[in-house]
């Protein structure tokens, strides 16, 4: 059936129907998926009427549920089964042979599909008899002596024949004698052998026995001497093992020595030697406190001998035997200690897979290489060490040896994090939990509606749930809506009046299969006000926006020249609705109006300083509604505004730049804007400076800056301007150092120029003054800030490096205005300014501002204005006299 082709049409019952269009062909032979052919068997026999055989498991393990492995006697042609029941593993112990014949076994795979094709036979292999007497004893060594009796001790027989060692035959006799003297019968291979004479030698034979008899015995020991014992070092440790042999490590283990000096043995040396070499090495510096040590760094395949040395406060004792040679070479197919949770029962255990095993064999569980239970499990090649309630005091290094194999051995330290992450798996399998992604929690829908929900991992669709509200249970109705979604694990419940009814305890519980699960939201006090007044806002905000509303209230931007926005974005507008700017309650209006379409608006405040603090508001509305947006410019926003021109403004500032003047020196600093509410600091030397009469500081628009009236030496150094936004400092720095040559060098005008004039038209106006420099400055005279040329009407001229003139013939009211003079040499200059008022015949003369009096570093000045006419021309002179010669003329 299997290797043929089939296909298939469907037609309706009871109807008018034609035949569907026939199916693709379906070879069942395709479907079939059964086993590969596992390897072929391995067998061995260790004791009694058994064989352990091992396989190597197929190449692809989908599907399969396990062996069956049969046996036969070499020579008949009868198979029979050696296992009822798929077996799992890919080794397995055969019982019940008949000692003598000699069997070869074959193994089969088994999946769903059915079995793979049979393995090759294994070799044959003969069936030992049943019991055999153990081997020999050996390794008998003296462990203490007091002059009249002595401990020994022997190593176990390689071989115990098959069944328990039951008993041990201890003989003795005088070193000069032949006859031997039997002492006792003992069950452990440890004996003190008592009524010795002192000084004399003795020597020593064990023969082991078991259920099949009496063995042979050991090879006599060395001579020993009888004599007592008083070294204050310890004697020597015995009885020296190994465990968990690898191909670059292994277990060293020994048993503490009998005699232990004058002191308590407070540790242990290791020395080490390759088999054959008498060249020991200590594996170990500091003395170790436990009778165990890890081996690594061997070489694989390479044989090694050790022995033991303990130690007390006198120092290290007499060494223990050597050892029986150790291969570094693991067992085939050893296996390593696995931790695990049992999916079922929650238990935590511990299991090792045997790679070899006999009907003799006992799992031996040590923890920290301290014995703490034997288990026999014949037919078995798993074991369990099942944990009662694991906690910390459970936790360290454990340990399993499979007795009577070549050395089936492994270990599994457990920590307390890998513990802790099974106690977890243990408690989940005991109490399964419906596992939750997110817990009850809530958020706020628009229209004020509160939506609490939960999030499982996953859900059947069988799930069930409830929600309880202050103990109540609440079901879908008027007022609420409780769904879930299996897709996604969600359960929700939608509450669309939320008031003040509604604060108190929610819980959602829930149960899918056998798995259950409760969240609960406690929803009280100011958490209940928050979601309260976050509801009624949302409500609020949908009524809102029914009509013309701001999508984004009003917020501020700076520019990059300086300009303040303020701006605001709105929605739900049409050509009717109306926008209004306000500060405080007077009205703003805008060069470029409002445009509400654009779904944006801003109002620009050019020069932004003190003045502008105050509420602006923005203003929509229609026949839909209003809205109103509002921000408060003082305060934190007021600095957060100034901060922002701070950071445009101070990452524009240019160098500092020194400016001569009448009064001194005056550095400057340009920049895109500059107002006196920024954070900015003058520093001389580090030092910040204050503004005084001698240091005054100030600015404009464009800039900020600093003046040194009348400097000195003491003013040199290094000057520093800081413009602070609150996230970095702008610095521009100026150094002074060598500026003194510059202030007495530099071009200036000495004296002669009247501040202001005020002449009668047609007349001639002569401006003419002492300038001063080294070398020699250069002078330009300029009307309203443009430079004046010399003309007929207009005459410009410079005599003698000294005297500098401005005249003006016939003049006319078109010459009024502001002139200036500005001298400059290389080291600086000073610009001066006159102002010229030209009045026609018959006019008053124009009234002049009188007085201002300040204070240098030398004394106390006066600044004066001198009035006085010389027949049509009326001069007004401002003086800069000391205070005595101003009080001599007002006298």
């Amino acid at each position: 059936m299997f290797n043929c082709k089939f296909k298939f049409y469907v037609s309706m019952e009871e109807a008018t129907s034609l035949k569907s269009v026939q199916t693709i062909y379906i070879n069942f032979a395709s479907l079939r998926r059964r086993p590969h052919c596992p390897g072929t068997g391995r067998c061995h026999q260790k004791h009694q009427s058994s064989v352990f055989v091992q396989w190597d498991s197929p190449k692809h393990l989908k599907n399969l549920m396990g062996y069956y492995i049969d046996g036969r006697v070499v020579g008949s042609k009868e198979w029979f089964p050696c296992n009822h029941k798929p077996f799992k593993h890919n080794r397995f112990v055969v019982h019940g042979l008949v000692p003598g014949e000699t069997y070869v076994f074959r193994v089969q795979a088994v999946n769903v599909f059915g079995l793979s094709e049979e393995s090759q036979e294994s070799s044959p292999i003969t069936v030992e008899p049943a019991l055999s007497t153990p081997s020999a004893p050996f390794g008998i060594t003296m462990l203490s002596c007091d002059g009249s009796s002595m401990t020994v001790a022997w190593s176990k027989p390689k071989t115990c024949g098959g069944s328990k060692i039951n008993a041990y035959y201890l003989d003795k006799r005088n070193a000069d004698t032949l006859a031997w003297k039997e002492v006792n019968l003992q069950g452990s291979p440890r004996e003190s052998v008592e009524k010795l004479t002192e000084g004399t030698f003795y020597e020593f034979k064990v023969t082991a026995a078991n259920m099949a008899g009496v063995g042979v015995p050991s090879a006599p020991s060395v001579p020993m001497k009888c004599d007592a014992w008083t070294m204050d070092t310890p004697g020597p440790p015995y009885d020296l093992g190994f465990s968990e042999v690898r191909s670059h490590s292994l277990v060293l283990l020994w048993k503490a020595p009998v005699y232990a000096g004058a002191s308590a043995v407070s540790g242990y040396i290791v020395e080490m030697a390759k088999k054959g070499s008498k060249d020991f090495v200590a594996l170990n510096e500091e003395a170790v406190s436990h009778r165990y040590m890890q081996v690594s760094g061997l070489e694989e395949g390479q044989s090694y001998v050790f022995k033991v040395r303990a130690v007390n406060n006198s120092g290290p004792g007499k060494g223990s035997l050597v050892s029986e040679p150790v291969c570094a070479k693991a067992l085939p197919g050893t296996q390593e200690i696995m931790a695990g949770v049992d999916d079922e029962t929650g238990d935590v255990f511990l299991s090792l897979e045997a790679c070899e095993i006999s009907e003799t064999s006992k799992f031996v569980w040590s923890k920290n290489y301290s014995p703490i239970g034997e288990y026999e499990l014949v037919g078995l090649v798993v074991h369990l060490l099942t944990f009662t309630n694991p906690d910390k005091d459970d936790l360290g290094r454990y340990s399993v040896a499979v007795t009577d194999t070549d050395g089936v051995s492994s270990s599994h330290t457990l920590t307390e994090d890998a513990l802790n992450t099974m106690l977890e798996l243990s408690y989940a399998i005991r109490h399964p939990v419906v596992p939750l992604k997110h817990g009850l929690n809530y958020e706020i829908l628009e229209k004020g509606h509160v939506r609490f929900w939960l999030q499982a991992v996953k859900l059947s669709s069988a799930v069930s749930y409830r929600f309880i509200v202050n103990d109540k249970e609440v079901t879908s109705g008027e007022g609420h809506k409780i769904s879930h979604d299996v897709a996604t694990g969600v359960i929700q419940m939608t509450v669309e009046s939320f008031t003040r009814a509604n604060e108190g305890t929610y819980t959602v519980q829930i149960t899918d299969g056998k798995a259950k699960a409760q969240s609960s939201l406690v929803l009280v006090g100011d958490v209940f006000k928050a979601a309260l007044k976050e509801a009624e806002f949302q409500r609020k905000e949908h009524i809102r926006k029914q009509g013309p509303h701001f999508s984004e209230y009003l917020y501020f931007t700076v520019t990059e020249d300086c300009t303040v926005l303020l701006n605001c974005k709105v929605a739900n507008v049409k050509k009717e609705t109306s926008f209004h700017w306000y500060k405080e309650d007077d009205e703003i209006v805008p060069e470029t109006p409002p445009n509400v379409t654009s779904g944006a608006c801003s109002l620009p405040i050019p020069n932004f300083s003190r003045k502008e603090q105050g509420v602006f508001k923005a203003m929509l509305s229609d026949d839909r509604g209003k809205d109103t947006s509002a921000i408060d410019i003082s305060g934190q926003v007021f600095d957060e505004i100034i901060n922002a021109l701070a950071q445009v403004a101070g990452a524009s500032a240019s160098d500092l730049v020194l400016q001569c003047t009448p009064e001194g020196i005056r550095l400057q600093c340009y920049m895109k804007y500059y107002t006196e509410e920024m954070k900015t600091v003058w520093k001389h030397k580090s030092s910040k400076i204050a503004s005084s009469e001698k240091m005054r500081i100030g600015g404009t628009s464009e800039m900020a800056w600093m003046q040194i009236c009348d400097p000195s030496d003491k003013e040199k150094g290094s000057y520093t301007i800081e413009i602070s936004d609150g996230v970095q400092t702008h610095s521009r720095t100026f150094d002074l150092s060598g500026q003194g040559t510059a202030v007495h060098n530099r071009g200036r005008v000495v004296g002669g120029l009247p501040d202001v004039v005020t002449i009668m038209e047609h007349k001639s106006l002569s401006l003419t003054c002492t300038v001063w420099g080294d070398p020699t400055p250069e002078v330009t005279w300029f009307k309203n800030e443009q430079e004046v040329a010399s003309t007929e009407h207009t005459k410009v001229m410079f005599d003698g490096g000294k005297f500098a003139s401005l005249v003006i013939n016939q003049v006319t009211p078109e010459d009024s205005g502001k002139y200036s003079i500005n001298v400059r040499n290389k080291y600086g200059g000073e610009f001066v300014e006159i102002t010229v008022s030209v009045y026609r015949h018959g006019e008053s003369i124009p009234e002049t501002k009188l007085g201002q009096s300040g204070q240098n570093a030398c004394g106390v000045y006066v600044y004066c204005d001198l009035s006085f006419n010389v027949g049509f021309l009326q001069v007004q002179r401002q003086l800069h006299l000391p205070k005595y010669m101003y009080d001599s003329y007002l006298k």
